[in-house]
């Protein structure tokens, strides 16, 4: 069985949400304290033991590349004035022995197609997929749990789910599995956004997934759906009767940073877990 070393990481959202802040800011670059979104998930990466950061960009990303790049002007600033505590915080964005690699996705065309797009990379290697927006605080590596449980079940996919409220289910896609009291659970189906009257269970799916290769030739023949977009959910709904794939119940606070009241809960976190002072 193949290690999973390689992540996915679908960046080219408008992130109409935070605007006018993101209008010419990328959304994963907005800084919870001062560190932004997509380094917590880089950092969630590589503590998990992965080392191939692939970053599905598009148009007014770059500002994503030129914070994982070197910048040797500022570097050498910092050490000039002697501000040595600052010049390791620069030089620690990247993670040892980790590499950085960036693929343009011409069209926002969904999740789903932004996953395919990075093929040519993955190739035929197990992967994991990271949404920034879900910023989760915990114990271990979130997408580290997802790499463990495929490890147990000798190979699959995994997705993440948490619990949520009945009123909540139309907001998630939510999975129907064996057993919803084990921790880790085979998958026997997935729906986009079910009202509570029809849901098969409270366990929500949140933005981290791990993947065997296959997924990529069933995203690949999906059809468009709601809004021209190629959605990832279709996708792993449509491989269950061939590729085993797990639910598995992680442990960690998450925070929606895609809405802003949870962008400013986690703010508030991170900022006391710093040791802030928060009144």
């Amino acid at each position: 069985m193949l290690p999973v070393r390689k992540v996915v990481f679908p960046v080219n959202g408008l992130g109409t949400r935070f605007l006018p802040a993101t209008k010419a800011m990328p959304k994963e670059m907005l800084p919870v304290v001062d560190k932004p979104l997509i380094q917590y998930a880089v950092e969630e990466a590589a503590a998990a033991g992965i080392t191939e950061m692939i970053f599905v960009t598009g148009r007014n990303k770059r500002a994503i590349e030129d914070h994982f790049d070197c910048h040797p002007e500022l570097e050498h600033d910092l050490a000039s004035k002697g501000k040595d505590e600052l010049l390791e915080i620069v030089r620690g964005i990247v993670p040892p022995g980790v590499n950085c690699i960036y693929i343009r996705q011409p069209m926002a065309l969904g999740l789903g197609h932004a996953v395919l797009c990075a093929r040519p990379v993955v190739g035929n290697e197990p992967f994991a997929v990271m949404l920034a927006d879900d910023l989760i605080d915990g114990k271990s590596s979130t997408v580290g749990q997802l790499v463990e449980a495929r490890r147990r079940a000798g190979g699959g996919s995994v997705v993440a789910v948490q619990d949520v409220a009945p009123e909540d289910t139309k907001k998630y896609g939510i999975v129907s599995v064996d057993d919803a009291r084990q921790t880790t659970s085979q998958m026997r189906g997935i729906v986009e956004k079910p009202d509570p009257s029809v849901a098969p269970s409270r366990l929500a799916v949140i933005g981290r997934y791990v993947f065997e290769p296959e997924i990529f030739d069933y995203l690949a023949r999906q059809e468009a759906g709601v809004g021209g977009e190629i959605q990832l959910t279709d996708g792993i709904a449509a491989s269950l009767a061939k590729v085993p794939t797990y639910a598995h119940r992680y442990e960690g606070t998450r925070f929606d940073c895609g809405s802003k009241q949870g962008f400013l809960d986690a703010t508030v976190h991170f900022a006391r877990k710093r040791g802030f002072k928060i009144n």
